[in-house]
């Protein structure tokens, strides 16, 4: 069964992008091996905002994936590499949940994990914590939220670039 997994890097301050959706403040490591991290996965799953930044940035990251993008706005024509999902978000990735492979990463968008938390539909959530204080811009998990319940799995330490990835099953939401 494939999970989805909430894969994201933050501010200390809790935030996955700038004010006006930057992420030039996440530092590289040369210590982070991102070739074997992107092995794990062949569908990225992302929310409309994201999906346009990466388009704009040109997407080399994720070339080669299955893209689903989380939107009732966009129209499927103006997304030619990817499967825009609407008001069938929910069932369409239970269904993929059933379906062999390798896991979904849920790829940026705080609002778009706050929506699928509250349907039970995220397996884990490994946060890669940079160390800036961005002091405003997209957080990491919009208000109001269903409150669930997490059990460490992990931790890894980066020393070059003082990042700090902590990894977590989701139990359940309350």
């Amino acid at each position: 069964m494939r999970r989805i997994r909430y894969a994201v890097a933050i501010s200390l301050d809790s935030f996955v992008a700038g004010p006006n959706d930057e992420f030039d403040w996440i530092t590289s490591d040369p210590d982070i091996d991102f070739a074997t991290i992107f092995r794990e996965f062949d569908i990225f799953l992302m929310g409309r905002r994201t999906y346009e930044v990466m388009s704009k940035q040109g997407q080399s990251a994720i070339s080669g994936k299955r893209v689903l993008v989380a939107s009732r706005a966009l129209r499927p024509e103006s997304c030619p590499n990817a499967t825009v999902l609407g008001e069938d978000l929910e069932p369409t990735l239970r269904q993929l949940r059933r379906e062999p492979g390798k896991d979904v990463w849920l790829f940026g968008g705080g609002s778009l994990f706050r929506s699928l938390l509250g349907f039970g539909l995220v397996d884990t959530v490994e946060v890669s914590i940079v160390p800036i204080l961005l002091g405003g811009g997209i957080p990491f998990l919009p208000s109001p939220a269903t409150r669930a319940n997490l059990r460490y799995t992990g931790q890894t330490l980066y020393p070059k670039s003082g990042i700090l990835t902590v990894r977590y099953d989701v139990l359940g939401a309350q």
